[in-house]
C-alpha cells in the first residue's frame, strides 16, 4: 500500500507539471500569408431551393450561423457585415450582380442553397465567386447528408474554402480533453468551436492527459484504471484498449507527425525521463539521462527535434533536442518555472506556460527570431496551451472565471471565447495535420 501511494504521489507532482461533390469549373486556388490584411467575404442568406420538398427554417438557420460563424473565426477571411446588405438590391442567385456586392467592399461572393428532398436529409450547394474579377467563379461543391449533420457539412463547407484558398482545413478538426462534468475525470471529445461534447471514456477511474494519434483514430492517455498511472491507447471507432507502458509512472504521450513513433514521461528507471517507442515493433528506446524531471515532451512538425521540459538547471525550463536524444540545448533563460512546451504546425513558434509570481501565464517562444511573446494577462491560472492544425488559434485551461474551463484565443492573444461550462475541464489537445511539409 505504501508503495501505491508513492506512485500516486510522483504522478500527481509530474501532473501538476503539466498543467502546470460537385467538379469545379475552372477551380482557383489562391495562397494567404500571414500579415496580409483578411479578405472581405459576403454571404447572402442561406435559402432553399424552389425544388426543396421541406423547407425546415431551423436547419437553414444552423446551415448559414455555422458558416458564417466559421469564415469569422478563421483569420483567413471578414465577413461583410450583413447590415452593409440592404444597400444594394436582393441577392438572386441565379442573376448575381456583382458591381452591387463589390461597392460594398467584398472581394468574395458566397452562394449557398439547401434543398431538402425529405425530412430527414439536407443537400447544401455551395459556390463561391471573385467578385474583384467580374464575379469570376472559383469553385462549388454539393455537400449532402443526414438532417442531425448539418453543422457538420456546414463545417466541411468551410473547410473547403480553406483549402481552396491555400489553407489549412480547421473547422473539421476535434479537440479532446479531460472533464469531471460526470463525476470522475474522464475524457471527452468537442467539435473546434466546443459544439457536440461527448464522453469517449466510461468508468469509474480516473483518465488523464490525453493526445492524439498520427491517423486521428486512436487517443493516448494516462489511466488509473489498475490503480497505476499507465500509459494506454484507446480506438475511437472500435472501443479496443491498449496498455503500452504499466512500470511506475507513464504520462504526456505525443506521437510523431512523419513515423509510427511516440515520445513519452515514464518513471520507469525510477526517476521521470523521456522515452521513444516504435508503434510497430513495440521497441523503445530512452533518450534522456538525468537524476532530475524531464518531462513533456512534444516533437516538431518534421519529427526531427523534441521539446520538452526539465529540471536539469534547478528549475523548470524547455529545451529542445534532436529526436535521437542529442543536441540538447536550452531554450528559456529567464524565471524559474517554464512548462508544456508545443510547436507550432509551421515549426515557427513554441507555445509554453510560464510562472511569474505564483501567476500562471502562457507565451509563444519565436524559433528564428528568439523572442518570446506574452498572450494571457494574469487573469487566473492560464495553463495546457495546443494549437489549432493552422497556427492561428489556441484552445487553453484557464480558471479565470472560478472553476477550470477551456478557452480559445487566437495566435496573438486576441478573441477569447470560452468553450466548456459543465464540470471542470482541462488538458485539451487539438487534432494535428501533416499534409503540409516544414523546414525545421
Amino acid at each position: 500500500m505504501g508503495e501505491k501511494m508513492k506512485t500516486i504521489r510522483i504522478i500527481v507532482i509530474l501532473t501538476l507539471m503539466t498543467t502546470l461533390y460537385l467538379g469545379a469549373q475552372q477551380e482557383i486556388r489562391i495562397r494567404i500569408s500571414e500579415g496580409v490584411s483578411m479578405i472581405p467575404v459576403a454571404m447572402p442568406a442561406v435559402a432553399f431551393t424552389a425544388q426543396s420538398v421541406v423547407k425546415d427554417d431551423a436547419v437553414r438557420a444552423e446551415i448559414e450561423d455555422t458558416l458564417w460563424n466559421d469564415l469569422e473565426f478563421s483569420r483567413v477571411f471578414r465577413m461583410v457585415p450583413r447590415e452593409h446588405y440592404g444597400y444594394i438590391e436582393a441577392f438572386d442567385p441565379q442573376n448575381i450582380r456583382f458591381r452591387d456586392w463589390e461597392s460594398i467592399q467584398a472581394n468574395i461572393l458566397i452562394s449557398c442553397q439547401v434543398e431538402m428532398p425529405e425530412a430527414s436529409r439536407i443537400v447544401m450547394a455551395f459556390r463561391v465567386y471573385d467578385v474583384r474579377n467580374g464575379g469570376r467563379f472559383i469553385f462549388g461543391r454539393n455537400f449532402g447528408g443526414k438532417r442531425e449533420f448539418a453543422r457538420l457539412i456546414s463545417h466541411r463547407a468551410a473547410d473547403e474554402m480553406m483549402k481552396q484558398f491555400g489553407e489549412t482545413p480547421l473547422f473539421t478538426s476535434k479537440i479532446v480533453f479531460v472533464s469531471n462534468r460526470d463525476g470522475n475525470e474522464e475524457i471527452y471529445m468537442m467539435d473546434y468551436d466546443g459544439g457536440r461534447q461527448r464522453r469517449i471514456t466510461i468508468n469509474t477511474w480516473m483518465d488523464v492527459l490525453p493526445s492524439w494519434s498520427r491517423d486521428h483514430e486512436k487517443i493516448l492517455f494516462t489511466t488509473y484504471r489498475n490503480n497505476n498511472p499507465d500509459l494506454l491507447m484507446f480506438h475511437l471507432y472500435t472501443g479496443k484498449t491498449e496498455f503500452l507502458s504499466t512500470q511506475r509512472a507513464n504520462y504526456c504521450a505525443d506521437w510523431a507527425p512523419e513515423s509510427n513513433h511516440i515520445v513519452y514521461t515514464s518513471t520507469k528507471s525510477g526517476n521521470a525521463e523521456l522515452y521513444v517507442r516504435d508503434m510497430d515493433t513495440g521497441r523503445e528506446r530512452r533518450l534522456t539521462f538525468n537524476r532530475v524531471i524531464d518531462t513533456t515532451p512534444n516533437w516538431s512538425p518534421s519529427g526531427r527535434e523534441i521539446a520538452f521540459t526539465s529540471a536539469r538547471t534547478g528549475t523548470p525550463q524547455i529545451y529542445i533536442m534532436d529526436a535521437e536524444g542529442t543536441n540538447v540545448r536550452r531554450l528559456t533563460t529567464e524565471g524559474n518555472y517554464h512548462d508544456s512546451p508545443e510547436w507550432s504546425p509551421d515549426g515557427t513558434r513554441i507555445l509554453f506556460v510560464s510562472r511569474i509570481e505564483s501567476r500562471f501565464d502562457i507565451f509563444t517562444y519565436h524559433v528564428r527570431t528568439n523572442t518570446i511573446t506574452k498572450l494571457t494577462e494574469n487573469a487566473g491560472r492560464n495553463e495546457n496551451p495546443s494549437w489549432s492544425p493552422d497556427g492561428r488559434h489556441i484552445v487553453f485551461t484557464s480558471n479565470r472565471s472560478g472553476g477550470y474551463q477551456l478557452y480559445l484565443m487566437d495566435y496573438d492573444g486576441a478573441n477569447l471565447k470560452r468553450l466548456t461550462s459543465t464540470g471542470e475541464n482541462k488538458m485539451p489537445k487539438w487534432q494535428k495535420f501533416t499534409h503540409r511539409r516544414f523546414d525545421n
